[in-house]
């Protein structure tokens, strides 16, 4: 990876997207569906593009919620939809033309009472909430808390009644500002999975095909109101323990990224009484105030040190050797733009690395939640540390390993089957206290808040716990490159069986195992994993790019990292030559 010479310096108004223009191309650029590139097509994440490059456009958006009030039928769906967005500058525009669709097709729509930005996890929580009663079990009948009407704090009782909610953000995460996004929420509050997404893709594109015929839409929309900002706030503490948070007097310093956590941190700081400083309030659909991230563009990448700088920075005031006592903030925190992602930087460590931080978490929660269920296991996907492994058989939990994709952990936190699902682009989520569902997609708020109580209640911060960690299991090197291939290689590797892996040694270490399937529920991981006693790699086809990304992580240090990373390109070159 070559790191570009102005990563993780200020953003100049060369760098800024023209935002005028752009929503000026999500109106008048049509798709042409017969590019394939131009087609609805969703990712681990919904749908995604640029409405410069044709990828997301007022055609794509109003196909997509065609489509999806078409699957909700096909589902018996038939409760309120929740429609949030983030500050991307194509989310508003992207949010009307769904709250139109919606409307047109008599959808019980629902929008936030403030009129404010939305946070992927707070539309996760309402769901759940709608269709389990608060702070139920999943399938369990509840109150739903829920009345009808413009400015009411809930909805129509939904639970219990048969009536399922479901719901969609408008956001592209942590893409760049010329981006668009576009995800879809089932009833069991995660993000959609591939049989539902492939169902709404394909009927998206047959609209485009057909020049949106059949695509229904009211130019005035009258749609019911929640608040998100307030009963997610209201909540936490069934999940946290904001009283220690509060009385231990950790400083926290918040940085929303310009994203839609902005209102949300004041909330909290306010409701709990949190010694809490938002350190950047602005919301710019340009995000001018950013610094540039390793490849030169603007990306509200919290796990990036490069997107992170000013926050890093303000944590150091007197440079690297400055004291921790000297920090403005003992804990320090990100957010993407839809707050489904947290970077933690600690006075003492700086920014965390993503998997150290997931690791900390989960050893510090399974020793702290004595209401979770006695067998519930820790989830990881397939190119999170290893580390992890050795925290989760230390604590005698199972360990639930799955494919890239936060929806492979939706099952496990609906039933209290897993405790915690995390993943290495530091996305993740957790049971409440008392082993019940909270959010069952990525919360960067709730990791970032747990940061501060695993402070609170040790008197160390996580960069402290991870070198107790280190010092116990060993340090590993852990990197993720791409590597060039041709699409008939990408797609190759995506249908790779593991017996066409030949090898039987990885950088001197014998091979413990080979795997195309996720060992904790079988589902195929669009590629290969090869794993030894003290290192692994894995290699999955990019879904955008014509390269495969290698994960890889070696126990015995950054040489022995390098020999996996090249003896990978190897077995992965003689695998789909075989």
């Amino acid at each position: 990876m070559t790191v570009h010479e102005r990563a993780g310096t200020p953003a100049r108004p060369e760098d800024l997207v023209d935002v005028p223009a752009l929503l000026a191309a999500y109106r008048d650029v049509h798709p042409d569906p017969k590019v394939d590139v131009q087609r609805v097509a969703f990712g681990t994440s919904g749908h995604r593009g640029s409405a410069f490059t044709a990828t997301f456009n007022d055609d794509h958006i109003a196909a997509t919620s065609q489509a999806i009030v078409e699957y909700r039928a096909a589902q018996g769906i038939d409760g309120p939809l929740f429609l949030g967005r983030d500050s991307h500058a194509l989310s508003e525009p992207a949010w009307r033309t769904a709250a139109e669709v919606f409307t047109a097709n008599d959808v019980t729509l629902v929008v936030d009472s403030r009129g404010g930005l939305t946070p992927t996890p707070a539309i996760s929580h309402a769901i759940l909430v709608a269709n389990t009663g608060e702070g139920g079990r999943a399938g369990s009948a509840g109150s739903g808390r829920l009345a009808n009407g413009a400015g009411s704090g809930r909805l129509a009782d939904s639970a219990g009644s048969g009536r399922l909610a479901d719901g969609v953000v408008v956001t592209p995460s942590h893409n760049p500002p010329a981006d668009g996004g576009f995800k879809y929420n089932p009833p069991d509050g995660g993000p959609a999975g591939t049989e539902a997404t492939t169902w709404i893709a394909n009927r998206a594109n047959e609209l485009l095909e057909a020049g949106l015929a059949g695509v229904r839409r009211s130019t005035t929309i009258d749609p019911g109101r929640y608040d998100f900002l307030g009963e997610y706030v209201a909540q936490l503490d069934q999940v946290l323990d904001m009283d220690a948070i509060r009385d231990a007097g950790v400083r926290i310093g918040a940085d929303p990224l310009g994203g839609a956590s902005v209102d949300y941190w004041g909330a909290i700081a306010e409701r709990y009484g949190l010694d809490l400083t938002v350190v950047n309030p602005t919301v710019d659909p340009a995000f001018g105030f950013m610094t540039l991230d390793w490849d030169g563009k603007i990306r509200m990448d919290c796990s990036s040190p490069y997107a992170m700088a000013s926050l890093i920075t303000r944590m150091a005031p007197g440079g690297a050797g400055a004291r921790p006592a000297d920090a403005p903030f003992r804990i320090a925190t990100g957010n993407d733009a839809d707050a489904d992602r947290h970077g933690i930087v600690t006075a003492d460590g700086g920014l965390m690395n993503p998997n150290h931080f997931l690791a900390v978490a989960i050893g510090y929660l399974y020793a702290h939640r004595p209401g979770w269920p006695a067998a519930a296991g820790v989830g990881k996907t397939a190119v999170s540390s290893s580390m992890i492994d050795r925290v989760a058989a230390d604590l005698g939990r199972p360990l639930v390993e799955v494919p890239v994709g936060f929806k492979w952990f939706v099952p496990g936190l609906r039933s209290g089957e897993i405790g915690f699902g995390g993943e290495e682009s530091a996305g993740a989520s957790f049971l409440r206290r008392d082993g019940s569902p909270w959010t069952t997609d990525k919360d960067g708020l709730l990791l970032a808040l747990l940061a501060a109580e695993i402070t609170a209640t040790t008197g160390r911060t996580p960069s402290e716990h991870y070198r107790e960690l280190t010092a116990r299991f060993g340090e590993p090197a852990y990197a993720r490159t791409d590597v060039a291939c041709t699409r008939e290689q990408k797609a190759a590797l995506g249908r790779l069986d593991a017996d066409a892996v030949t090898a039987t040694e990885l950088a001197g270490d014998p091979i413990t195992a080979k795997l195309t399937r996720a060992p904790g529920n079988d589902a195929p991981i669009g590629g290969l994993k090869v794993v030894t006693g003290s290192g692994w790699f894995a290699a999955r086809p990019s879904g955008t790019e014509d390269v495969y990304k290698v994960y890889a992580e070696s126990f015995r240090g950054p040489d022995h990292l390098a020999a996996i990373q090249a003896q990978a390109r190897d077995v992965v070159s003689a695998a789909l030559a075989g």
